[in-house]
């Protein structure tokens, strides 16, 4: 299995593609970028993630870095970290919605926003140099406060009351990983009655951890039958959030973020236009479109890539923003896609609506989304065959800022190549599920 380097990190399957070098490399390169500076370290529950971290450890410190070690803790944390310790930046080791043979090396920056592409190009080049610094090792200092500093954020900026005023039963499945223990935990403060299955970071993963109705059949079983008021699901390193209805349906990770949407613009009615800023990504559901429009707010729409979503929400100082596979990020607790924030956010919208949460679906304007993805070997081939959809589409509306989007009357169809594995990726949305698929059909080999 070949390594893959990308904008998004480094991911692969450990040890043969990860390699110790190349985690060790890759420290001294961070390390070299940072300038000696001080490193706040996260880790997913992957058995590997213990292993990694001592080589990883040993890359910074011998670049002069002082290293804060926040254990096992969500991604989201790590960014919020950075900022509460002024650290120089931050990794997190995960391979997040990956299964259990991978892992992988994430990178942010000091305002906890992953590298952008021009950062990301400056460290690889460092890190292809091999050109690392050397400097005395300042040290390891480790902080487990992160997961509680986290949730105090969230419990500032939502109205706990209401949420503990109505008792909320809650299913959650943390798929053993990084935010199993965070996401209980603020379930609780929010006075809910939490139904824990795959909380226990020491037993990954029971199931694949990406957060996607097929594999939520367990979480929706637990809802049916604990008579749940709904249920929640994160994947490995807990950025990522779905959910399931009271009914036990999970309603797809792409309304997550709608949910999201739509409660902050209620919640800001009075904000002029100009101020009501969401920002997502090309390949994120027209329903986020049809929420803004609702409220008379500005849909900015960026490359795929949380980065590219964060650095627009904040230098637009936008309200709410993230990304269709089921992230929200919310600038006033961080800049990262959060399953914390999603959850308070959701739970929020619930209390103040007094009604389940099938019924704000249902209110919800319904897309079918439909996605695929073809193997391809490298970068020449997937410009080949996004060529080949430009063809099929010629005359239409194209957007052309990553890939090929093609604009329709009756949907959308977004062709790409993936920021971290080595595939295309497909993506169709319509009203209807057959035209969803009739788009996809269209343009495959």
């Amino acid at each position: 299995m070949a390594i893959k380097i990308s904008i998004s990190g480094v991911r692969g399957t450990v040890p043969d593609a990860l390699t110790p070098e190349i985690c060790l490399d890759f420290a001294k390169a961070f390390g070299t970028y940072l300038n000696s500076g001080t490193v706040v370290v996260g880790t997913d529950s992957r058995p590997s993630s213990e292993f990694i971290k001592g080589i990883v450890f040993s890359g910074l410190l011998s670049t002069g870095c002082s290293v804060i070690d926040l254990g096992i803790c969500p991604t989201p944390t790590v960014g919020i970290m950075i900022r509460e310790t002024k650290a120089s930046g931050g990794m997190v080791i995960t391979a997040s919605h990956n299964p259990l043979p991978w892992n992988g090396l994430k990178f942010m920056r000091e305002d906890g926003i992953f590298l952008n592409e021009a950062q990301a190009k400056h460290f690889l080049n460092i890190y292809e140099s091999k050109q690392f610094k050397q400097a005395a090792s300042r040290g390891v200092k480790t902080d487990l406060t992160g997961i509680d500093t986290h949730i105090r954020k969230v419990m500032k900026v939502i109205n706990a009351s209401a949420i503990r005023r109505n008792k909320f039963r809650v299913a959650i499945d943390g798929c053993n990983g990084a935010g199993s223990v965070a996401l209980v935990k603020l379930l609780e403060k929010l006075g809910c009655k939490v139904i824990a299955i795959n909380c226990n970071p020491r037993l990954p993963f029971p199931h694949d951890p990406e957060p996607i109705p097929e594999n939520l059949n367990e979480l929706a079983q637990t809802v049916k039958i604990k008579k749940a008021d709904l249920g929640f699901a994160a994947d490995s390193d807990a950025d990522r959030l779905s959910v399931v209805s009271e009914e036990g349906r999970a309603i797809g990770e792409e309304l997550t973020l709608a949910l999201a949407v739509k409660f902050i613009l209620k919640k800001n009615l009075g904000l002029s236009s100009k101020n009501k800023i969401v920002v997502t990504n090309l390949s994120t559901s027209q329903v986020i479109d049809d929420v803004a429009r609702q409220y008379g707010a500005m849909v900015i729409r960026t490359k795929i890539g949380e980065v590219h979503v964060a650095e627009e929400l904040k230098n637009l100082r936008g309200l709410i923003g993230g990304e269709g596979n089921g992230g929200v990020i919310y600038p006033q607790i961080g800049f990262n896609r959060d399953s914390l924030t999603a959850i308070a956010l959701i739970l929020n919208y619930l209390a103040a609506s007094k009604g389940k949460l099938s019924t704000l679906v249902s209110e919800m304007p319904h897309y079918e989304i439909f996605k695929t993805k073809i193997e391809c070997k490298n970068q020449d081939e997937a410009n080949e065959f996004i060529d080949k959809v430009k063809n099929v589409f010629k005359g239409e509306d194209l957007i052309l800022t990553e890939g090929v989007k093609v604009l329709l009357s009756d949907g959308w169809v977004h062709v790409r190549a993936s920021n971290t594995e080595p595939i295309i990726r497909i993506i169709a949305e319509a009203r209807e599920k057959q035209k969803a698929e009739q788009l996809i059909q269209k343009i495959l080999p």
